[in-house]
């Protein structure tokens, strides 16, 4: 198997050699300067593998290659052989890229066959149960192993206020949707809804909604009629397969939580700076080199989770601005503590950080417990 392309070079520049980089049992093959350095051949690796550069280590005849030496030093030529291996967890997204891509999990048991009916007949909600969800307002329908969503949903209109349709087997979210105009919470995790199949114009009218949870499905983009559930405080699409957060995110100013880690999201828009109301925001396992610096206008922002990315900086006002953050995970990202301590702010951040876990402290063996949050000492 080969990722990439051959690199072509101008005349006048530095000789390019072709490489092959044995990793997870498939090929793959880089072109570079030969004058390049190691440290700079992992950077290419890095998005062809999904591996950060401190968690690669390359061997070329037996020998681990050290960053600073150029390819020409260490005798890797046109044509060279060199094999990678990666540290357990020091990757950007999902993980390494594997030669065989990995299925979903699904959270929800298979009946069988002989039980099989029509999902809506099985659910055939009888009267008292209807009448209980008109009532209560909560439509309980998780796990039931439905494929589409039942007709006695819609019939609940206005009533219908908390709405719990995860772990199921749903396609499709039609129009209807529109009719739930009370609807304050609406999980659809752990289903299989993809762009093409849900009305998002339709979702737009849920004027009151304040949860929506689509975690662990198929989507590859969030549109922009996103911005119009204006209402809305919390919103996770973790676990899918998103590349971007749309720029009409700016209209959420309302939005209290953000999560959208587990996807394939290269840039976070610098609109996100105007959803003044985040408190918790949550990017791991993406694939980003770098945050906007509007991230420091989010002055209520209390966690940042933006582990298992390539980052090797942060905002430079995040410190300074974001004076109420005291959770920051880093694990699994280039940077290091020594950049840290170099940000205006990071001392009032560091005594937050230790006042708020100071009971955890406290039963450690070390009386001086430094950050550990993931960054490096070096």
């Amino acid at each position: 198997m080969e990722l990439g392309a051959m690199a072509t070079t101008s005349e006048g520049n530095a000789k390019s050699i072709a490489i092959s980089v044995k990793f997870a049992g498939k090929s793959i093959r880089v072109t570079a300067p030969c004058d390049s350095t190691v440290k700079d051949l992992k950077s290419l690796l890095q998005p062809l593998t999904n591996v950060l550069p401190r968690g690669q280590k390359l061997i070329f005849k037996g020998k681990v290659l050290a960053d600073e030496m150029t390819l020409a030093a260490s005798e890797i030529n046109n044509g060279a052989k060199v094999m990678l291996m990666a540290s357990q967890g020091l990757y950007q997204g999902d993980g390494p890229i594997l030669l065989e891509a990995r299925t979903r999990p699904r959270e929800r048991s298979t009946p069988n066959a002989k039980n099989l009916v029509d999902e809506k007949k099985r659910v055939s909600v009888d009267k008292s149960r209807f009448e209980r969800w008109k009532a209560t307002g909560v439509i309980a329908l998780s796990d039931c192993n439905l494929k589409a969503i039942p007709d006695e949903v819609w019939s609940c209109e206005a009533s219908a206020r908390v709405i719990d349709l995860s772990n199921n087997s749903i396609k499709h979210v039609p129009s209807q949707v529109s009719c739930l105009s009370s609807t304050q919470k609406l999980l659809l995790n752990v289903n299989e809804i993809s762009d093409a199949s849900i009305s998002w114009d339709s979702l737009a009218f849920l004027k009151r909604l304040t949860v929506l949870s689509l975690s662990h499905n198929l989507l590859t983009t969030l549109p922009s009629a996103l911005g119009s559930l204006t209402s809305l405080k919390q919103l996770h699409v973790t676990n899918n397969k998103l590349t971007s957060i749309p720029d009409e995110i700016r209209f959420l100013t309302q939005l209290e939580v953000l999560k959208v880690s587990k996807n394939r999201i290269s840039i976070v828009p610098s609109t996100v700076g105007e959803c003044s109301s985040l408190t918790e925001v949550d990017l791991s396992s993406n694939l980003l080199s770098e945050l906007p610096e509007t991230l420091g206008c989010l002055h209520n922002l209390k966690a940042l989770h933006i582990n298992h990315n390539g980052l090797r900086s942060l905002p430079t006002t995040l410190f300074k601005m974001c004076i109420h953050l005291s959770t920051l995970d880093l694990h699994h990202t280039e940077i290091t503590i020594d950049l840290l301590r170099q940000y205006e702010g990071w001392e009032a951040f560091d005594e937050r950080r230790r006042s708020k876990h100071q009971k955890q402290l406290d039963f450690r063996v070390m009386s001086q417990a430094e950050f550990d949050e993931g960054a490096d000492k070096h």
